[in-house]
């Protein structure tokens, strides 16, 4: 028997401008930007122009000569997105937040006390408008997939419901960068082969997708084209891997642009993994040119490492090898670490110095902890004192970053 529609997908509008404007009524109705050097964030009166996030603030005042820049508050930032958030836990504990500002929920459980999920939904926009200030977009499905691409659907400040009965004729239709995990590259790649919208995608044989996407976004791909998406809401899930990302611009592939940055990803990464007494097999680098086209390259390593020095000293390795592989590639405009294979390293089990190659990366050697008190005693004083107290040479004194610090760690789903 097929189960009901729902799933809630909350996305508050334009959130960080969205913000501002709530802050300074006078910017309401106005092209503004959250950055400057790279725009954060964008509203949707700039978003008309073209503007949009990770975009150089340079670009962005070509395209919209009007366009008003703020800086961010980014305690505002969590705290609004933490009470509209909050709304949904009113009507029911089963709430998945995914990011700052999007959140799914399950209300199947308390339509006999609220009403139908339409309703719910409908209340929940009108209770974040009137409580929080802030405009906020709602799609209702059986999937969590149909519901997240009925909330794009809904924007800018709207509510759709999807009935059961026409999922797939509402979900044909629609452009397949709808679909989560469709980002610039794959869509390029399905329009040079004519699939443009979710239908001609479920149209296309399985083998042509394989060989299209490869075998696991080819079969994932055709499965969330049929709406086929057995996933549930998760409240509370362990963390497959930590990350950061930092938007550069366009900035020469050069070692003393890429260095510095990628010291502070793996800062940022190592603190927020020994803070949970976390560790990681894999290493994995990002990096994206300037036509927007990406690479990535990983390693996996024999034991855990959480080590912000030996965090760098892989990611730098990968960068090179990725550009390596690409000479005729000059411009970066985006760099990301992640970490994954995580486990629990509580306690770090001393190893006999074997004389290898690899040894300082290798926590339970002599060098290994060596870093591991140096980050520690980096751990403690940032703890008392605050994170700007205390940083690591190639960070601390590095240029000064477009991006603040408190959007990225906004951004980044937490561990």
């Amino acid at each position: 028997m097929e189960s009901a529609a729902t799933i809630l997908h909350a996305d508050l509008d334009a959130f960080y401008a969205s913000v501002e404007q709530l802050l300074d009524p006078s910017l309401r109705g106005k092209p503004i930007a959250v950055g400057g050097g790279v725009v954060l964030a964008a509203s949707y009166e700039a978003k008309a122009f073209g503007v949009k996030g990770g975009m150089p603030g340079r670009l962005a005042r070509l395209l919209c000569p009007q366009l008003i820049f703020v800086g961010g508050h980014f305690a505002e930032y969590k705290r609004l997105g933490d009470a509209a958030i909050g709304v949904l836990g009113d009507f029911t504990p089963l709430v998945e937040r995914i990011s700052i500002d999007e959140a799914f929920a399950d209300v199947r459980g308390c339509t006999h006390l609220f009403g139908p999920p339409a309703e719910i939904a409908a209340t929940v926009r009108r209770r974040v408008r009137e409580e929080v200030g802030l405009p906020i977009s709602v799609g209702v499905a059986r999937t969590k997939h149909l519901a997240k691409i009925a909330s794009q659907v809904a924007k800018p400040d709207g509510l759709v419901a999807v009935e059961t009965d026409r999922e797939i004729e509402f979900l044909h239709g629609l452009p397949v960068e709808l679909m989560w995990g469709v980002g610039p590259a794959t869509r390029a790649r399905l329009a040079d082969s004519g699939i443009e919208t979710i239908g001609e995608l479920a149209a296309t044989s399985p083998r042509a997708l394989e060989r299209l996407l490869g075998p696991a976004a080819g079969e994932k791909l055709a499965a969330l084209a049929w709406n086929r998406d057995p996933r549930e809401i998760r409240t509370q899930h362990r963390a497959r891997s930590a990350g950061a990302q930092s938007a550069l611009g366009r900035r020469p592939a050069r070692p003393e642009v890429y260095r510095p940055a990628l010291a502070h990803l793996a800062d940022r990464i190592g603190a927020r993994l020994r803070a949970k007494s976390l560790a990681g097999r894999t290493v994995t680098v990002r990096v994206r040119f300037a036509d927007l086209r990406a690479v990535t390259r990983s390693l996996t390593l024999d034991a855990p490492i959480a080590a912000t020095a030996s965090l760098t000293e892989i990611a730098e390795e990968l960068v090179r090898a990725a550009l390596a592989d690409h000479p005729r590639e000059r411009t970066l405009s985006l760099l990301a670490i992640s970490v994954s294979h995580l486990e629990k390293q509580p306690l770090l089990q001393l190893e006999l110095s074997l004389g290898l190659a690899n040894e300082a990366r290798r926590p339970g050697t002599r060098r290994g902890l060596a870093r591991h008190a140096a980050d520690r005693a980096v751990d403690r004083i940032r703890d008392r004192f605050g994170q700007d107290a205390i940083g690591y040479g190639a960070v601390a004194l590095g240029a000064a970053r477009s991006v603040p610090d408190a959007f990225r760690e906004l951004a980044e789903k937490d561990l």
